[in-house]
């Protein structure tokens, strides 16, 4: 018969927490008030779906250089539409409601904020009855 050694012992114990029960806040606690390392950090956009994010630099690009400039509408143009605009009794608001835009595009347009856009100027023609 084999030998046995009686100074050998076993000893069983738990298995440690889960990956779910470690990252608890009651773990991380624990963890801290023993003094042990604890390394958390947080995760940029995590668990949601953001496919579609706009980069930091879209506005640097813009500014940069004259070939990546958008066009905006010119002075002369934003007067007439608000000109005709009053000369019909209409807000903004309502000539925004008459060619279904929204109110803060024609402010852009009439301010020389907005990127031209010949289906829009087509419907304040329309709706204004001038020539832009």
């Amino acid at each position: 018969m084999a030998e046995s050694h009686w100074d050998m012992v076993t000893v069983l114990c738990k298995k440690g927490p889960t990956a779910a029960q470690a990252k608890s806040k009651q773990a991380i606690l624990a963890a801290q008030r023993r003094g042990e390392d604890v390394e958390t950090s947080k995760k940029w956009a995590a668990g949601q779906n953001k496919q579609h994010s706009i980069t930091k630099n879209t506005p640097k690009l813009d500014r940069e250089t004259e070939e990546l400039h958008h066009d905006q509408v010119t002075l002369e143009v934003g007067k007439v539409i608000q000109q005709g605009r009053q000369s019909k009794g209409l807000t903004q608001k309502d000539l925004a409601t008459k060619i279904n835009e929204k109110p803060q595009v024609i402010a852009d347009y009439e301010s020389e904020r907005a990127i031209p856009n010949n289906q829009f100027l087509g419907k304040i023609e329309r709706a204004i009855g001038l020539k832009l």
